[in-house]
């Protein structure tokens, strides 16, 4: 199904489960093959990039089994890493592999992480710079030597201050995870907060963490990880919640939504353009439906909270009355694709205007999803874009060609099956 075309308006109804999170489940694997116990994860992601990451702790020494039945949403890992005989490929996960890069240069052997064509592509000095400050050796190729593959030697790290250049929790993690074998404590300031996963997950696991307002310490020490209930991902849940904004007649539920710190920016900026949406922060189940949006300014220092949810975000604002800005996208240029070109792409596909401004991208809204024209989509190997494509089409009033629809794999592979679970949409 590399090319698809999703017609509309149909109606987003009935209740859904998204995968787990990404985002925890890739620190669920790395915290597993680092502790001194072994820990079963529930509700594992089941995208391509989490699987690379468990194919990586595998090749680094830990031992990971399924669930019954070959469940592989449940597994148990057994850690003790002794290191990669060969290249570890982690396909298109920039967290996959800012991440294992901190995470192997606390150990004394080599190791070689690679991806694909988009991961070459990304920046890796934002990484390679403070790990190179705690005492490894972390070689890139490309420009500057700051492009994957990255060949690290690890072991005899000593704990520095660090402040985040850009906003990233990856980067803030990466830090984190290299700190857990460093000499004294290991500190990361950021000027934005960003997610709290890598940090929360190992005060869970017995690591003595501190945090004041902008700033993370951690200790080295031994890791002792829990088992992991992997909830919903927002980013994933965001896409069926702005579906069920915009379609007619529509009332959805997305059920056990991670709504923690810095993940739940999307549901905020939705109520501010007025959507009738709520969550249950007990349940984490969300609710949308129905109704006109307003459009609203999102400010540089909330986009880190909802960065991902950026592409149906702005399928939302382009249903809106009025113009909306979204500020601080820099970092949208170095995801999977130049997300800002991707989205703005989108948009004119749409019949509607997006333009980018220095570092702010505006939105011109239609006012209605059924104002939206039929076009075609290349989402350029971004799942994000291809299933923001994909909501527009079902939503909207004509329809849409999406090109690279394969895409979603790489985070969701049964988004294909929930679109027609809840709209009818047939491929």
């Amino acid at each position: 199904m590399s090319v698809v075309t999703v017609d509309g308006p149909r109606r987003f109804t009935g209740r859904l489960r998204v995968p787990g999170d990404k985002s925890i489940s890739h620190r669920a694997l790395m915290l597993a093959a680092l502790g001194n116990r072994p820990c079963t994860v529930r509700g594992l992601s089941d995208g391509e990039d989490v699987a690379d990451t468990r194919r990586a702790v595998e090749a680094l020494g830990a031992r990971v089994e399924e669930g019954s039945g070959g469940d592989a949403a449940t597994v148990t890992i057994t850690g003790g890493l002794t290191g990669a005989d060969a290249p570890i490929y982690l396909g298109n996960s920039g967290t996959g592999i800012r991440l294992l890069a901190g995470l192997v240069a606390g150990f004394d052997f080599t190791t070689t992480l690679d991806g694909d064509d988009s991961i070459r592509s990304r920046p890796m000095d934002r990484i390679i710079a403070p790990l190179s400050a705690m005492g490894a050796s972390v070689q890139g190729q490309g420009a500057g030597g700051t492009r994957a593959p990255l060949t690290i030697r690890g072991g005899g790290l000593r704990g520095i201050e660090y402040t985040l250049p850009v906003a990233s929790a990856q980067v803030k993690g990466a830090v984190l995870l290299a700190g857990l074998r460093a000499e004294g404590p290991t500190t990361v300031r950021e000027s934005v907060a960003t997610r709290a996963h890598t940090e929360e997950m190992l005060a869970a696991a017995g690591v003595r963490v501190q945090r004041e307002g902008h700033s993370v310490t951690v200790w080295p020490g031994e890791v002792t990880p829990p088992d992991v209930e992997v909830p919903g991902d927002p980013s994933q849940a965001a896409f069926w919640l702005v579906g069920a904004c915009l379609a007619p007649n529509s009332d959805l539920t997305v059920e056990n939504v991670y709504l923690g710190q810095a993940r739940g920016g999307f549901v905020k900026v939705l109520a501010r353009m007025g959507a009738d949406i709520t969550a249950d922060r007990s349940s984490g189940d969300v609710r949308a439906r129905t109704g006109e949006l307003a459009a609203t300014r999102v400010t540089a220092e909330e986009l880190p909270g909802c960065i991902d949810e950026v592409p149906i975000l702005a399928v939302a604002a382009a249903a809106a009355h009025g113009v909306t800005v979204f500020e601080g996208i820099a970092e949208l240029r170095v995801k999977e694709t130049d997300r800002v070109a991707a989205i703005t792409g989108l948009l004119d596909s749409l019949g509607v205007r997006g333009r980018v401004h220095g570092n702010a991208l505006e939105v011109d809204g239609a006012g209605s999803a059924e104002k939206f024209r039929p076009g075609t989509v290349a989402c350029r190997g971004d799942h994000r874009m291809a299933m923001a494509a994909a909501i527009a089409g079902a939503a909207g009033g004509g329809s849409v060609t999406i090109e690279g629809f394969d895409a979603t794999r790489t985070s969701y592979p049964g988004f294909a099956a929930d679109l027609s679970r809840v709209t009818g949409w047939a491929p």
